[in-house]
């Protein structure tokens, strides 16, 4: 993982586990789970409890993080609270949690230890899940990728169901055969 990103995570951690449950997502997760990938930010899902976005911005602005967009229609839109890491000028992404799909994945998200700091990590199966969800092109390799690494001891059954449900909740058909086209390409490492 890049410095910026570990020296990103050290600092934002504590705020994060002061305000919920929370997970690393993204690519930063994808190198943890042992495939290195470049990226210049970080993806956190944060159940945030109490639901207090400013004090929340404000906490974390005291931990030396800056708002990109502090507009708070943005956010309640997106969900999502961007915010630049003044230290190392890395860009961090804080996605509000929804109930369902995400607390699913904050009840299997375990701690890794990243260059000294235990940082909730999202499972990674529910990574896979994720990405296929995404689709984008660099997400479908971090699947095939994660599938080589770790598809041998995933529950490939789970994840197809998973994989059905979003399907049925989002009103798409494509899913279940993108993971099968991804995984079928793949053969897990034993």
């Amino acid at each position: 993982m890049l410095p910026a990103a570990v020296e990103l995570l050290a600092a934002a951690a504590p705020v994060l586990s002061r305000w919920g449950r929370w997970y690393l997502f993204g690519a930063q997760a994808v190198t943890a789970h042992g495939a290195p990938r470049l990226s210049a930010d970080v993806d956190i899902t944060l159940a945030l409890e109490p639901n207090d976005v400013d004090g929340f911005v404000t906490d974390m602005t005291a931990a030396g993080f800056s708002p990109r967009f502090p507009d708070r229609a943005f956010i309640h839109a997106t969900r999502v609270i961007p915010f630049v890491h003044l230290a190392t000028a890395m860009p961090v992404d804080v996605v509000l949690a929804g109930s369902g799909l995400e607390d699913a994945f904050l009840s299997r998200a375990r701690p890794a230890d990243i260059g000294g700091t235990a940082v909730p990590l999202i499972d990674v199966g529910d990574l896979i899940v994720a990405k296929v969800l995404a689709g984008r092109p660099k997400d479908v390799t971090d699947v095939g990728v994660l599938w080589r690494l770790h598809g041998h001891r995933l529950d490939e059954a789970r994840l197809r169901e998973i994989l059905r449900q979003l399907e049925s909740a989002l009103g798409q058909s494509d899913l279940v055969s993108l993971f099968d086209r991804l995984v079928g390409q793949v053969s897990p490492d034993d």
